[in-house]
């Protein structure tokens, strides 16, 4: 299995420094949510429903006709590929490594091409694969770009599939609007923007007959029956939602405005996570978690991703330590 941010339990093994001690920016993940409603007794004994309003919900807050919820949005990224056969797969790099993985484990050709070579590459492409903003580089792309991009492809019987996982703290980028077009497939993630990694919560939103065919791919109950109740109550939440979004962009360019403080000038980034090519990422990695702050390192290109800190005393200690790598450094 691929290696993912996150792995705190193993990160405080390794360094023999207890889980409590941790300053935990591994992942793009929202560091703080609200208030969960009371689960109620159902949830917990009954087979989850589909007329319980999470469907109606999700459809509202993505502004969409049909969607289909999946068991986080690693659900469809695995089972997306077993819906062709023997297609041509061209993955924007770099990348969730997941996507390679998935289509690769299906049989599927893969080519890896940068932005740049997109329009080169189309013509050869049954599916274009790409995630906006970017995950580990932040870079967007704009929605005009991407729909020229799926117009190509679409008159082929070709699939862009754009996954959206860190898009809801700018949601004019999203083609959520126009998930109904033929060929377009879009991949949301519940638990970055709302902070509930745990819950295992996604949508895809495409037409109604690819979303069938998922469906019957992935089976009944997908989806359990308290994380139906708490998704359905904070998609309906605007208020909370406009709170969240101020803060995590606020937060956002504070990070940066740190990294770049310290002289590691962020090359991308989005509300969630900024991200620092350095020749040194690998050192600096070593020297934060030696520390107790633990990061996301990237071979290729050499680099590090760097999450939001959950509470007020982490952002001293991250600008402490930067410092003081700094100046061992001279």
């Amino acid at each position: 299995m691929l290696e993912h941010g996150g792995r705190l339990r193993a990160a405080a093994q390794r360094y023999a420094i207890a889980l409590e001690h941790w300053l935990d920016l591994s992942t793009g993940i929202a560091p703080y949510g609200w208030t969960l409603p009371a689960i109620p007794a159902e949830a917990w004994t009954r087979l989850p429903e589909q007329d319980d309003g999470l469907e109606i919900a999700a459809r509202d807050y993505y502004g969409v006709a049909n969607l289909l919820p999946v068991a986080g949005s690693q659900a469809a990224i695995q089972a997306l590929p077993r819906l062709v056969r023997n297609a041509t797969v061209g993955i924007v790099a770099p990348a969730y490594a997941e996507h390679a993985a998935a289509w690769q484990r299906e049989g599927h050709k893969l080519l890896a091409i940068s932005e740049a070579g997109i329009n080169r590459a189309l013509e050869r492409l049954d599916v274009l694969l790409l995630i906006n903003p970017n995950n580990p580089s932040g870079r967007r792309f704009a929605p005009e770009q991407l729909l020229r991009w799926h117009a190509r492809l679409a008159e082929r019987g070709g699939w862009l599939v754009v996954d959206e996982a860190f898009i809801d703290c700018t949601p004019e980028y999203s083609l959520a609007a126009y998930s109904d077009l033929p060929g377009l497939i879009v991949l949301r993630s519940f638990g970055k923007f709302f902070g509930l990694a745990g819950i295992r919560l996604g949508f895809v939103l495409a037409q109604p007959t690819l979303l069938e065919q998922l469906a019957e791919l992935l089976g009944p109950w997908t989806v359990s029956g308290p994380s139906r109740v708490v998704a359905t109550a904070l998609l309906q939440d605007q208020a909370g939602q406009q709170r969240q979004r101020q803060r995590l962009l606020a937060d956002g360019e504070r990070l940066a405005a740190l990294l770049s403080a310290q002289e590691l000038t962020p090359t991308g980034g989005c509300a969630l996570f900024q991200f620092c090519c350095t020749p040194r990422a690998a050192e600096l990695h070593e020297f934060l978690a030696s520390r107790g702050i633990l990061t996301r390192l990237f071979d290729s290109p050499s680099s590090l991703r760097f999450g939001l800190p959950a509470d007020e005393p982490g952002w001293p200690r991250l600008e402490q330590a930067l410092a003081l790598f700094a100046k061992e450094s001279l």
